[in-house]
């Protein structure tokens, strides 16, 4: 490696890209193709930067497979920041095994906090742990270690355990200070005000009010019957029914939560639940049918009373029973809640990321245009979509992904 290319990259380790540029723009070799390629990543020119990068992956070649591999781990990550989901994963993995056969173990390690972050993004959530189980942080350079430590932290949130999103996100940050690098200390602080943050509102006998996620987390693994509204499941300490597959009975277990510990007459079951205006005996036995079925489904967790006017839900084990709502009601909320990291998505890696179909997204991001909530980049295969910044935003538990416990 010659002076130039090794000044260039410790400029880009430093995360100057400029600095890298005045000293291999000019140059067409490999190594000095790799280094503008991360280069113009850095500077936010993602085609540029893949260009660049597949040309000098060409030019390494298979006799050069580590410099191969790290080529490979670069697009990857553009691929990633840039949310194209549909990038083969399969590609990323052998470049990883390549790099650990031949003991580099940062890019190694990089390339695999690269597949815990897009499984993070598609909600694969033990996959995700499984990867990151095997990769130990500590030998690793501050800016490699502040990634991991991030990735962590978005398991942790996920799962819904604060007190471990905030130890990892205290240790990425002062991995983020060592490694003196502005963008990654940025992002180290993005995260951090997300524990600050109200992630849901709770609702228990008719009062309403935030809860930022460590308050979530208490509540979990408190003694309540929770009718989990984010997640679409009913819950106590001891066991979870997820209902995401089952909307209407999760329908019925939420307005009879809200009502608790009174009952629901049948009418506003029906007006609630089934949406039904104009009642008649096939409603009515509908009801019956359904409250059958939620009855059956509950378990251990409570059993749904009828009473003269209506029905009644009663705990098995838990004192107490409450809603939890996401924190802003949206229709699309699964949608913008994705949007709001800030990056642009295309239709199909937001289709991915909420395993539906890619016609359904396109309705909803077209609604949401629509109101103004989202805006449309580029044309054709290229467009992007993507939503300004709001301050403040809760989106933890509107993410996809396997409930706690689970």
């Amino acid at each position: 490696m010659d002076s130039l290319i090794a000044a260039a990259a410790r400029a880009l380790a430093a995360g100057d890209p400029f600095g890298a540029l005045n000293r291999v723009a000019l140059r067409a070799d490999a190594p000095a193709l790799a280094l503008r390629g991360i280069a113009m990543a850095q500077l936010g020119d993602f085609d540029r930067a893949k260009s660049l990068l597949r040309r000098a992956a060409r030019a390494f070649g298979s006799r050069e497979a580590v410099a191969h591999a790290r080529c490979i781990v670069a697009e990857a990550e553009i691929a990633l920041v840039s949310r194209d989901l549909s990038w083969p994963a399969s590609a990323l993995d052998a470049a990883r095994r390549v790099l650990e056969a031949h003991g580099d173990r940062v890019n190694a390690a990089h390339a695999r906090t690269l597949e815990v972050r897009r499984q993070l993004l598609i909600g694969r959530l033990d996959d995700a742990e499984q990867m990151l189980d095997g990769l130990d942080p500590g030998p690793l350079p501050p800016a490699a270690r502040a990634a991991c430590e991030l990735a962590a932290a978005g398991i942790a949130i996920r799962r819904v355990r604060a007190r471990a999103a905030r130890s990892a996100l205290a240790r990425a940050a002062r991995a983020a200070r060592a490694a003196a690098i502005p963008a990654l200390t940025a992002e180290v602080e993005t995260a951090c005000r997300t524990l600050d943050t109200p992630v849901a509102r709770l609702i228990a006998r008719g009062q309403e009010q935030p809860l930022r996620l460590d308050a979530v987390e208490a509540l979990f693994a408190s003694g309540t019957l929770v009718v989990d509204a984010c997640r679409h499941a009913v819950r106590d300490r001891y066991g979870v029914l997820p209902l995401v597959t089952r909307p209407l009975l999760f329908a019925l277990a939420r307005v009879l939560g809200e009502a608790w510990p009174g009952d629901v007459p049948r009418a506003t079951l029906l007006a609630q639940a089934f949406r039904v205006q104009q009642v008649d005996e096939s409603h009515r036995a509908r009801l019956r049918v359904e409250v059958g079925r939620l009855r059956a489904a509950l378990g251990t967790l409570a059993d749904i009373r009828a009473t003269p006017r209506g029905f009644a839900l009663v705990p098995h084990r838990a004192g107490d029973v409450v809603v939890l709502m996401p924190p802003v009601e949206e229709r699309h909320g699964a949608v913008l809640a994705l949007l709001a990291d800030g990056e642009s998505w295309s239709s199909s890696a937001l289709a991915m990321a909420l395993t539906t179909s890619p016609r359904t997204v396109q309705r909803a991001l077209e609604s949401l245009a629509a109101a103004g909530k989202v805006q449309a980049v580029g044309r054709g295969r290229a467009r992007r979509w993507m939503i300004p910044l709001v301050p403040g935003f809760p989106t933890i538990l509107l993410l996809p992904g396997p409930l706690p416990g689970d």
